[in-house]
């Protein structure tokens, strides 16, 4: 959010932020599931939501 703000001019009152950590995956790769780097790497992700 902190970038967003600061390199992309948007107002911070425009933006908000919401961590998932382990509580959203988007897979199967949960802790202790033997899963390749690349599976892995899918859960450790930042997605944006643009409206008006």
């Amino acid at each position: 959010m902190r970038y967003i703000v600061e390199k992309g001019g948007i107002d911070k009152d425009r933006v908000t932020s919401k961590g998932y950590g382990e509580l959203e995956l988007i897979n199967y790769c949960d802790n202790g599931v033997p899963c390749s780097r690349e599976e892995h790497q899918l859960n450790r992700r930042s997605e944006f939501i643009i409206i008006q």
